[in-house]
């Protein structure tokens, strides 16, 4: 099973930017989804010439969650990898959430991947193609976290991954990205001074952790090097938190 298109949410920035890249070294069509407008103009000047696509969307509206994937495809019925990164992460302790808030970290975090994972799956499996789903969680899902909303959406997306990789079996490998703190990312730049300097003391591996080698784990469960799991986690975290 080779992976020849991919559709890639939160594409603009971050780990998702840095998959973008290499995805397309690696020889494959990018279909990059972003509510982040400028950052995927950006992202389509950087890699002008090469096979990507960019689209709007807005991974915590279902409507628009829809109509990307009619738009995608549609064009690219051939398409067999979907990567789950668009997140959000506020970095606030729950007595500052209001319901509203609330609903949209669910919304973007945990519905925005199943919504797209089951219309994705759907679609491949009546294909008869072989494919595979790639999450991104966070250590946050599996420890915890001073967002506690974070935490709670993490831990949901490692679930689904689970789940998922049983209900869309043999068809679809579905398997789940957990990184400790990534810098140069919105995260990094919003977490509390006394969490960040928790997660770099935990970490057994020196080095930062970084978009591109988040990416590059990535790009391994969308190869066939990775074709005998599913259902797994993969952490990216330094040894943050062994576990």
């Amino acid at each position: 099973m080779s992976i020849e298109k991919v559709i890639i949410t939160g594409g603009a920035n971050g780990v998702g930017r840095a998959l973008v890249r290499r995805c397309l070294d690696d020889g494959q069509t990018v279909i990059a989804g972003d509510i982040d407008e400028p950052g995927l103009k950006a992202l389509a000047d950087e890699h002008a010439g090469r096979p990507l696509e960019v689209h709007t969307v807005d991974v915590g509206a279902h409507e628009s969650c829809d109509a990307f994937l009619d738009v995608v495809l549609a064009a690219h019925p051939e398409v067999t990898g979907l990567v789950n990164n668009a997140g959000l992460y506020l970095g606030q302790p729950v007595q500052q959430y209001d319901d509203a808030t609330i609903d949209r970290v669910i919304d973007v975090n945990v519905k925005g991947p199943v919504w797209l994972s089951r219309r994705f799956a759907g679609h491949v499996i009546a294909e008869g193609r072989r494919g595979a789903i790639v999450n991104l969680a966070s250590v946050a899902g599996e420890v915890g976290s001073s967002d506690a909303l974070y935490g709670t959406v993490k831990a949901g997306v490692i679930g689904l991954t689970k789940s998922n990789a049983m209900n869309f079996a043999p068809h679809l490998r579905v398997n789940v990205v957990s990184p400790g703190l990534i810098i140069r990312t919105a995260i990094a730049d919003r977490i509390p001074d006394y969490r960040y300097a928790e997660y770099k003391r935990q970490e057994q591996l020196d080095g930062d952790i970084t978009p591109e080698a988040v990416a590059d784990v990535c790009a391994y469960l969308l190869s066939d090097r990775s074709a005998l799991m599913t259902g797994a986690v993969l952490r990216a975290d330094n040894g943050c938190y062994p576990r």
